[in-house]
C-alpha cells in the first residue's frame, strides 16, 4: 500500500528492449501517473548490451525509483501449448527444459536456459519482465481472437509467431525463426522479371477434405514470463467497423532483399498450416482468414502469396513493438 501511495508521487520510467537481426530498439515512455509526458527511442548497432545502451537506459533509470524494465523474448525454443497439463504439454515440447505460465486453456513456455541467459545479459540493468511474443501477439488482437477462427502472426525482422484461435482457444502455435530459413534457401527461384503475377509456387498441397470445419462457439488476462509509416492506410480492426484489407502499392520491387524475405516468411507460414491440418495432435478446422502484426513493414507479396497461393484472406495491422511491449508492462503492473 505504501509502495502504491508512493508511485503518485514520482513518475514511472518504461524501459522496453527488443533485439531484432543486428540491432537493439530501446524505447522509454516517462509517465506521471497515466499521462505520457516524454518517449524516446533509439536503435543500437548490436545484439549485447554495450557502452551507448547502458549510459541511455541508465540516465532514464536514474530519474525515478520506479523504473521497469522490460525484454521481448526471442529463445528460439519457445511456444505455446494448447494445454496446461505438464504431461500433456510434452506432446508439444519437452517440459522438462521449460519454463511455463497457464491461462485458461492454453499455456506459453519458454527454454529455462535461454531465459536465464536474458538475465544475464542484461544483469547490469536488472530484467523486471520478459514478455512472451505470443502474448503480445494476443494482446494486440484480444478483440479477433475472442470472436474468430483464424490464424494470427506478429512479423519481428527474423522470427514470425504464429498461432491459430477458435474463440480464445489454442489449437495451434509455432515460434519460427526464419533467419535459418533463410541461410537453408538460398537456392530458391524467385521470379525477377515482370511475369510475377502468373507465378505459381510449387508447394505441398492441402487435402481440404481431409479437414473437420467446425463451427464451435475471452481471453484471460496476460502475464509475463519472469525470471524464466508508410503511406498504407491502416483500417482499426474494431467492433464497429467491418475490416477491410489494407491498401497497398502494388509496385513492389520484386528483386529486391524485402520480397526474398517475405517469400521466407510465406513458405514457413505454408508449412506452419500444413502441419496444422496433418498432424494428429492438432484440432484441425479450415482455416479462411490470417490476421498479421506487422512489426516491420512487409512488403506486399506476403499478403499476395497468402490469398493467391493458399487463399486466405489477410489483413494487416501495423504494431509498434517498443509501445506494445511498454503497454504489457503497464498492465502487468496495475494487476499487482
Amino acid at each position: 500500500m505504501t509502495n502504491k501511495f508512493l508511485e503518485t508521487l514520482y513518475t514511472k520510467v518504461f524501459i522496453n528492449i527488443i533485439v531484432e537481426d543486428s540491432q537493439t530498439v530501446v524505447y522509454i515512455e516517462v509517465c506521471s501517473k497515466s499521462n505520457v509526458i516524454e518517449t524516446i527511442q533509439k536503435r543500437f548497432d548490436t545484439t549485447r548490451i554495450n557502452a551507448k545502451m547502458y549510459d541511455v537506459i541508465q540516465a532514464y533509470s536514474k530519474q525515478s525509483p520506479f523504473y521497469y524494465i522490460s525484454v521481448l523474448d526471442n529463445s528460439s525454443l519457445q511456444g505455446a501449448s494448447p494445454a496446461v497439463d505438464k504431461l500433456d504439454m510434452n506432446k508439444y515440447a519437452d517440459m522438462s527444459l521449460m519454463k511455463s505460465i497457464s491461462f485458461s486453456g492454453w499455456s506459453v513456455y519458454s527454454a529455462e536456459y535461454d531465459l536465464n541467459n536474458i538475465s544475464k545479459e542484461y544483469k547490469s540493468i536488472g530484467v523486471d519482465f520478459i514478455f512472451s511474443p505470443f502474448l503480445m501477439m494476443t494482446k494486440f488482437f484480444e478483440d479477433k481472437i475472442s470472436t474468430n477462427l483464424s490464424m494470427f502472426i506478429l512479423v519481428e525482422s527474423n522470427y514470425l509467431t504464429i498461432a491459430i484461435f477458435d474463440n480464445s482457444k489454442l489449437l495451434y502455435a509455432k515460434y519460427a525463426d526464419t533467419q535459418y530459413q533463410k541461410d537453408d534457401d538460398l537456392s530458391i527461384n524467385i521470379p525477377l522479371d515482370d511475369e510475377y503475377d502468373d507465378v505459381s509456387l510449387d508447394i505441398d498441397g492441402i487435402n481440404l477434405e481431409d479437414i473437420d470445419i467446425d463451427d464451435d462457439n475471452s481471453l484471460d488476462d496476460f502475464a509475463n514470463i519472469e525470471d524464466l509509416d508508410s503511406g498504407n492506410e491502416i483500417d482499426e480492426f474494431s467492433e464497429a467497423k467491418d475490416i477491410k484489407e489494407i491498401k497497398q502499392d502494388n509496385n513492389d520491387d520484386i528483386g529486391s532483399v524485402d520480397f526474398y524475405e517475405d517469400y521466407q516468411r510465406f513458405l514457413c507460414i505454408q508449412s506452419s498450416l500444413s502441419s496444422f491440418y496433418k498432424d494428429d495432435k492438432y484440432d484441425s478446422k479450415f482455416i479462411e482468414s490470417t490476421y498479421i502484426a506487422d512489426g516491420i513493414g512487409v512488403s506486399n507479396a506476403l499478403k499476395k502469396y497468402l490469398e493467391e497461393e493458399i487463399f486466405l484472406s489477410v489483413y494487416v495491422r501495423k504494431i509498434d513493438l517498443g509501445k506494445e511491449l511498454c503497454n504489457m508492462a503497464k498492465a502487468e503492473l496495475d494487476a499487482i
